[in-house]
């Protein structure tokens, strides 16, 4: 048995032969009957609707191949090490320990770029683990690499199926077969790359089947592992700007492949954190305590828990990814060199803000899964040098380190990888700036009031109850390093490191700016609503990137303000039923307005005047 358990863990099941799988899903019964109904609804014979759901099985299922896995490994060896200087892997042990249980692994990362199908599964390869079946994007099928990841253990999924029936039954009915014959299984909930740095909103279409699966069976027990991945340089980071300026998406082919492998060369270092395991089963104990109760009962209708536990488990995954974070020198660069205005720094102040960064992070214990450099400063800024994203002007004085302008635009992509472990501590700076002295209620009070939505926009890891202690914890912190003064429960910043707390506070520019034209746009109309908000948001968040320079990806992101004009609706600031909250959301307006420079507030609303 502890030879099998290893087996097991290593290989994994035997797949039954492609043929075979085919005949048991076209005779289950979930499939016969959805064949029957687009038989009757599109007046088709039985047997063309069989045809239908035939080439379904085929678009979608994989044919995974141990040799095409054992020569790939090999190739992909020699390419990584062209491609990274080193791929650094946090966590795995844990894994392999739950593979040795018998555990069913479920595989749920974080998606930056399409090397993460390749560089999870080599790494998974690479540590004794059999490699997943893998949900990949329809618009990845095609010749070769439709066929080649096929081999490799993918299985291709449209990007919506809304309406087609039979097509949803035959991708739910294959899934579940390979949740029940325990095959692992890898999956971005995010649903798509991001084009931001941030990790996107959960589609939950793919973790309510997950759940079903487990549900209808009953005996594997199912545990996510959340994973970040992480890198010094996306390879599709000018691509994204690209498109969120505008620029048409490129349909992925063999010559947009041939173009990308011409313009490879040393990406840096890429990352791999297993974050803390989620145990399905435990988590159902938990929260719905007769779960088990609905065990083999969904042939007939879903339990009535099934949506919100699902909401709640995507919830959790997505915080628990960015809880396994990886903080690199491009990271720490960018974010320090976005924060000034010219985008440049003096090399020792650079040094000196990348310090206080990973002081902040490291006395904070933000999250026991967190991942920082173990190497000084000066050697973070040595390494990062030699990526080819910064100028260095050198005089008598001091080198100056400048990004490039071609990398200012892409360096926000950097910086929001991490943006949600800083984003505390810049409010705080941001307040102590603006305000000069403030007591510690009324910074309690401001960030109480924003905390909500942004605990949700980027996945904090406090609840809205705890963050008084998270507050202490980083005032404790940011006190420890001289950023500020405590006076009898006021606080008020330190002259002499105002240059280090004004560059943390512009940390929180982005995401105060952006609130602040949507509050104002909530206060000044009562009839606004979803999609007239998104419009006119996304317009003045443009002007204000041309009038005031502040060019972020998140200002051209049609995605990142819908996302958050969804958040506001979920903290009831705007119904679907009636006129939006005017006067909280004027309040919430006035309490932002302390956290923005005047002149901001100036072009958010004139700009919205002439709407």
């Amino acid at each position: 048995m502890h030879f099998f358990r290893h087996l097991l863990a290593m290989v994994g099941l035997i797949l039954p032969v492609r043929k075979n799988l085919f005949h048991k899903l076209l005779e289950s019964r979930a499939i016969k009957k959805a064949i029957d109904d687009e038989s009757n609804s599109k007046q088709i014979s039985t047997e063309k609707a069989r045809k239908h759901a035939v080439r379904f099985i085929k678009e979608i299922a994989s044919n995974p191949s141990d040799l095409a896995l054992y020569f790939t490994s090999h190739i992909m060896k020699w390419a990584w090490k062209r491609l990274y200087e080193k791929i650094n892997i946090t966590g795995a042990d844990r894994i392999r320990r739950l593979a040795k249980t018998g555990k069913e692994l479920v595989y749920v990362p974080c998606h930056r770029s399409h090397i993460d199908y390749l560089l999870l599964s080599y790494v998974l390869y690479n540590q004794g683990l059999v490699p997943p079946h893998i949900a990949a994007g329809i618009n990845l099928n095609f010749w070769p690499v439709g066929f080649l990841f096929r081999r490799l253990g993918a299985f291709f999924i449209r990007r919506s199926f809304k309406g087609n029936k039979l097509y949803s039954t035959v991708f739910r009915e294959y899934l579940s077969d390979l949740f029940i014959r325990g095959a692992s299984v890898e999956y971005f909930v995010e649903g798509g790359r991001s084009r931001t740095g941030y990790l996107l909103n959960p589609k939950t279409g793919i973790l309510s089947i997950t759940i079903q699966a487990m549900l209808r069976d009953g005996h594997r027990p199912i545990v996510f592992i959340p994973i970040y991945i992480g890198y010094e340089h996306v390879l599709e980071s000018q691509t994204y700007a690209d498109e969120l300026r505008g620029t048409s998406k490129k349909e992925e082919g063999i010559l947009s492949i041939i173009r990308g492998l011409c313009c490879l060369r040393n990406l840096g270092q890429s990352y791999v954190n297993f974050g803390e395991p989620l145990l399905l089963t435990e988590y159902l104990t938990h929260q719905v305590p007769d779960w088990r109760k609905s065990i083999n009962s969904l042939e007939s209708q879903r339990p009535a828990w099934l949506t919100s536990v699902v909401n709640e488990i995507a919830q959790k995954i997505m915080i628990r990814i960015n809880n396994a974070v990886v903080v690199n020198t491009i990271n720490l660069c960018a974010t320090a060199l976005l924060a000034s205005r010219t985008h440049s720094l003096s090399r020792q102040q650079l040094i000196n803000q990348i310090d206080c960064y990973m002081n902040l992070l490291r006395n904070t214990s933000y999250s026991s899964e967190l991942t920082l450099p173990t190497i000084t400063s000066q050697q973070l800024l040595d390494h990062a040098l030699k990526m080819d994203k910064f100028n260095v002007f050198q005089d008598s004085i001091d080198d100056i380190i400048m990004l490039k302008p071609t990398q200012v635009v892409l360096a926000t992509y950097y910086r929001n990888n991490i943006y949600h472990v800083l984003v505390i501590p810049a409010l705080i700076a941001s307040l102590l700036i603006n305000k000069k002295v403030v007591s510690y209620l009324d910074l309690l009070q401001h960030i109480s009031v924003i905390y909500p939505i942004i605990k949700s926009e980027l996945f904090l890891r406090w609840t809205v109850d705890n963050l008084s202690k998270a507050l202490d914890m980083f005032i404790v912190e940011m006190e420890r390093q001289g950023l500020l003064i405590e006076e009898k429960n006021f606080l008020r910043f330190n002259p002499d490191s105002f240059h280090i707390l004004q560059l943390l506070a512009e940390g929180s520019r982005t995401i105060v700016q952006r609130y602040s034209i949507i509050f104002y746009l909530l206060s000044i109309s009562s009839t606004i609503n979803r999609g007239m908000l998104e419009k006119q948001s996304r317009t003045i968040a443009r002007r204000l990137s041309v009038v005031s320079g502040i060019n972020f990806l998140e200002y051209f992101d049609q995605l990142s303000f819908s996302s958050l004009v969804l958040n506001l609706r979920n903290q009831g600031y705007i119904k679907d039923v009636s006129y939006p909250d005017c006067l909280r959301a004027r309040t919430t307006y006035q309490l932002c307005l302390d956290l923005v420079d005047e002149n901001i507030r100036i072009v958010i609303e004139h700009a919205s005047r002439h709407l």
